[in-house]
């Protein structure tokens, strides 16, 4: 499942990285560049639902077919070998959902600390980012009533609600996500105002209000 909005630059590597599953699902928001069409020429099933992450893989986990259910960002590739660990994972019985370790794109030493600082967070805590592609089984996330429709840490309330069901599944492997977000605003900056807009999160303010402090999220017609 890739949920994507304006992402021609990146889906077709997304796509073909997906290519293990038993079917590519790419849900478009309202894409005005060639997302769309680039997303089928990759070998993607593409669907269209309103605009939000949380709608577009909400949307998408609706008319999949398989029971177990993988959320992959449009500019993040997914390591060899995915579909035979989530599958072994799950099918056993040990675990119900799960997510993979990250590694960003853009190198050096600064980005792979701070990879290795969101995956070391992640296990601590047990809540992934979406960008560390959570998969779950399909009877789990409907059990939890799928995604949040909020505009920021979705992914941190559905890990909420998942690890009251059972423990977070780490297979090996890294899922490998741009590093576009470091790279356009700073490194610094960014980890400052990640961790911040974390913590009011945590404290009781909503995602609606503190979406306006998202770059990503500033647009109107979001």
């Amino acid at each position: 499942m890739i949920p994507a909005l304006d992402e021609a630059a990146c889906v077709e590597t997304a796509v073909a990285s997906a290519a293990e599953a038993f079917e590519v699902l790419v849900v478009d928001g309202g894409s005005r560049d060639r997302t769309v069409e680039l997303a089928r020429a990759a070998g993607a099933t593409v669907l269209k639902a309103g605009r939000g992450r949380a709608r577009q893989m909400n949307a998408g986990a609706g008319l999949a077919r398989g029971e177990v259910l993988l959320f992959l960002h449009a500019d993040s590739r997914l390591p060899e070998g995915f579909a035979r660990e989530v599958l072994r994972l799950t099918g056993d019985g040990s675990h119900g959902w799960g997510r993979f370790d990250l590694e960003l794109d853009g190198g050096g030493c600064m980005l792979s600390m701070v990879a290795w600082a969101v995956s070391l967070r992640s296990r601590l805590t047990r809540t992934p980012g979406g960008d560390q592609a959570i998969f779950v089984r399909r009877d789990l996330f409907e059990r939890v009533g799928g995604y949040p429709d909020q505009p920021l840490f979705e992914d941190m309330e559905l890990a909420r609600r998942l690890r009251r069901l059972g423990p977070m599944a780490v297979p090996p492997g890294r899922v490998t996500s741009s590093a576009r977000r470091w790279q356009s605003a700073g490194l610094w900056p960014t980890i400052a105002r990640m961790w911040m807009l974390r913590l009011l999160y945590l404290a009781g303010v909503s995602a609606k209000r503190l979406a306006r402090f998202y770059p990503d999220l500033r647009r109107p017609d979001v």
